[in-house]
């Protein structure tokens, strides 16, 4: 099982271990690679955790943190010593009945925060002691005090309490109506995750994304957050997908956005429009493994299923290439959706350009492969027949075909 570590030894950037903690002038710590990145490369003048402007870019070692995470990783017990559930479960009953009170919220979240901490007993406590609802109405004040900044940041802790909690809905649990589902689901509660989502900071952000994405794992229906949120929301999904310092928050927003796009035409439209075709081409080249390209796909795919995504995709000057690359080199289902995607641009957008990049980016070569696989399903070799079927005669005119297109085509009945 994975080690849990103190949320203090982790970057606020990725949510990792530290293992090189610096300082900027904020006051607050960071892995040096990642705060590195977000100052040079990015260009960023801000501090990622409180948004705050920088008056200076030098960055310090933070020794002592490096001492205190070497000396627990070293000495840390994997069953530690725990105080008596009974202490715990009265720390956690006082600290619930006067947080409501408190002008110090975000301490207290902290003391609440790291009780739950402590286990999946404490989790389990915390719920049944009516802990859910309590953090919550702290979270939904962002909704009535939009400016303060002190209740923004309580929302904020509050988040990075809930985003612990095992996300259950009623189905899982026939006998409680009033689970950390059903909390959280509330149409106030999203609204104020989809604005930290938007507006928090980078660790606030990621406790919203990871709590977005345990919810889709529900029956959630996302019609209100899109349209109460809209294309403000795709946005922040899009601006996630794109991190590449924090690849756990880009994992997340991708699962988020195939969960909300899937089943509405109308959710797709307002994806297109804050610019998601353009982002998922970009993203593509670079995606890290087998399963998020095939994912990146997949959200093309639903997409270029709209009429604005395919004229998106074949404005782009890389939308056809990305997608080719693709073909043949990932996976069968990499290779599967695909076709499809280059199926419905040359079928509904069969202009000389789309016909010709098609052919110049190895397109063709790699469809005539496919009609040569065995195991290829009827479905991906119908898309590639009519594929050739509709634009075998433009493309026997470029001098690069080869000579033996015209054998190659003999698998095809190009004059149907």
């Amino acid at each position: 099982m994975e080690m849990e570590y103190p949320i203090d030894f982790r970057c606020p950037i990725s949510m990792e271990l530290m293992r090189e903690p610096v300082i900027i002038c904020t006051g607050v710590t960071y892995e040096r690679k990642n705060i590195n990145k977000w100052l040079s490369t990015y260009n960023k003048t801000t501090c990622p955790a409180t948004m705050q402007p920088l008056h200076s870019f030098d960055i310090t070692p933070n020794h002592t943190l490096k001492r205190l995470i070497d000396a627990w990783l070293n000495e840390n017990d994997p069953h530690p010593h725990q105080s008596p559930p009974s202490i715990k479960h009265h720390d956690l009953v006082s600290l619930l009945s006067t947080i409501g009170s408190s002008p110090f919220k975000v301490t207290c979240l902290k003391k609440l925060r790291s009780i739950v901490e402590m286990g999946e007993d404490t989790k389990a406590d915390f719920i049944q002691s009516g802990g859910v609802e309590v953090v919550v109405q702290i979270l939904v004040q962002i909704l009535f005090e939009t400016s303060d900044f002190v209740t923004f940041r309580a929302s904020e802790e509050a988040l990075a309490l809930l985003h612990q909690l095992p996300i259950l809905s009623s189905s899982d649990h026939d006998d409680d109506d009033n689970t950390t589902f059903d909390i959280l689901s509330k149409q106030d509660s999203m609204t104020s995750m989809a604005i930290i989502l938007q507006r928090g900071s980078a660790e606030a952000r990621f406790y919203a994304i990871k709590i977005f994405k345990n919810i889709t794992k529900t029956d959630y229906d996302w019609t209100f957050i899109i349209q109460d949120q809209g294309i403000g929301f795709f946005k922040s999904l899009l601006e996630l997908l794109s991190d590449e310092i924090c690849s756990k928050a880009s994992s997340c927003a991708l699962e988020v956005l195939i969960q909300v796009l899937s089943p509405s035409k109308k959710s797709r439209l307002k994806a297109i429009e804050a610019g998601a075709v353009c982002v998922l081409i970009e993203v593509l080249p670079d995606s890290s493994s087998r399963s998020k390209c095939e994912k990146i796909l997949q959200l093309m795919k639903l997409l270029c299923e709209c009429a604005e995504g395919r004229v998106g995709l074949v404005e782009h000057h890389m939308g056809i290439p990305a997608i080719s690359k693709t073909l043949l080199n990932v996976s069968n289902t990499a290779t599967k959706i695909g076709v499809k995607i280059m199926w419905l641009i040359s079928n509904f957008h069969p202009t000389e350009r789309v016909v010709e990049e098609m052919l110049v980016y190895g397109s063709v070569k790699k469809l005539l492969g496919l009609l040569h696989m065995e195991g290829l399903t009827s479905s991906v070799k119908d898309k590639v027949v009519k594929m050739f079927k509709l634009h075998a005669h433009s493309w026997r005119k470029y001098p690069c075909i080869p000579s033996d297109f015209n054998h190659y085509l003999g698998l095809v009945d190009v004059s149907c």
